[in-house]
This record gives C-alpha cells, structure tokens and sequence, in this order.
C-alpha cells in the first residue's frame, strides 16, 4: 500500500535562556485524540502553503508569537498514526526566538512554558519520548525517521542523521 500521509508541522519553542520550552496541555475538548497530553504546536500544512509558512502561520495563531530564528530538526513517518489508521508524515522544528508574549491558551488547552529537563516527564503521546531529546541537542545535525503506530502506540522507531554542516 502506498504511502500518502497527511502533511504536519510540529514546533517546540524555547524560552530565551533554552531552559524551558511552551507546551499546549491539550485539556480543553474531551473528544480530542491528544487529550490530556502535552505537546508541540503546529498543524496541516494547508494546500500551496510550503512547511516553513504552516510552522510560522500555526504558532502565529496557537500562541500569538511570531517565529523570529527557527530551525528544522527533522522529519518523521507516522504510519497508522490517525484516529482512524491515516499516516502521517511531520517537520519538527525548534523555534530560538520569537516576538510578541505568547497566550495563556488557546480552544485546545493552556499554554505552560515546561523546564526542557522536565518535558520527558510529562503525559505525551508514547512515541514523543523517543524523538524529543533529539529536538532539544544543541546541534544542526538533522534526524529522519520513522514511527509507526498500530492501535495507537508505536511499535517501533528508526532514524537517521545527517552530518554537521
């Protein structure tokens, strides 16, 4: 079966000091597949919208900052990952510095700013535990993976990395 996943970015951005990160605590909506975990922003990317201009247009809109120096970390395969088994294939990026003072929510949970040591701790979809310390190296080697999910837990993950630049 060929693979023709749903397109998503995903962004994690740093306080100035790197020491904590904003999260969204997906606690507003019941119904909501990530409810009660801890995330990343971000979203679809839109038709004719490239990744970069969906990582900026949905941190804009989730926290109200706009992205000021942001990089892509990686890339990630999720087969199986949807409600209903749909793929999923997502750029992870990790935003430096933005402008503005982020909201206290949004229509899919509060907005916490989280001390990156502590993230791992956290309620989060399974999977993140294995690519997140991967985000947060202060390094501009790239990853690419794969990860997927069946029944909603990944059952396996395997990656890549490019050289430094």
């Amino acid at each position: 079966m060929p693979f023709t996943p749903i397109l998503a970015t995903l962004g994690y951005i740093l306080s100035p000091d790197g020491r904590r990160v904003l999260l969204i605590h997906r606690n507003r909506r019941p119904n909501d597949p990530h409810w009660g975990k801890y995330n990343g922003l971000g979203g679809k990317v839109e038709p004719g919208e490239d990744v970069v201009s969906c990582i900026r247009r949905e941190i804009l809109e989730e926290s109200g900052l706009e992205c000021a120096s942001l990089s892509l970390r990686g890339t990630i395969g999720w087969p199986g990952f949807g409600k209903h088994g749909e793929d999923w294939f997502g750029f992870i990026f990790r935003v430096d510095r933005y402008r503005g003072e982020p909201y206290a929510g949004n229509a899919e949970g509060n907005l916490e700013w989280v001390e990156v040591n502590r993230v791992l701790e956290l309620p989060l979809w399974e999977g993140d535990r294995y690519f997140l310390p991967l985000v947060f190296e202060q390094t501009d080697r790239q990853f690419h993976g794969v990860m997927p999910y069946r029944d909603g837990r990944p059952v396996s993950w395997n990656y890549s990395l490019l050289p430094s630049t």
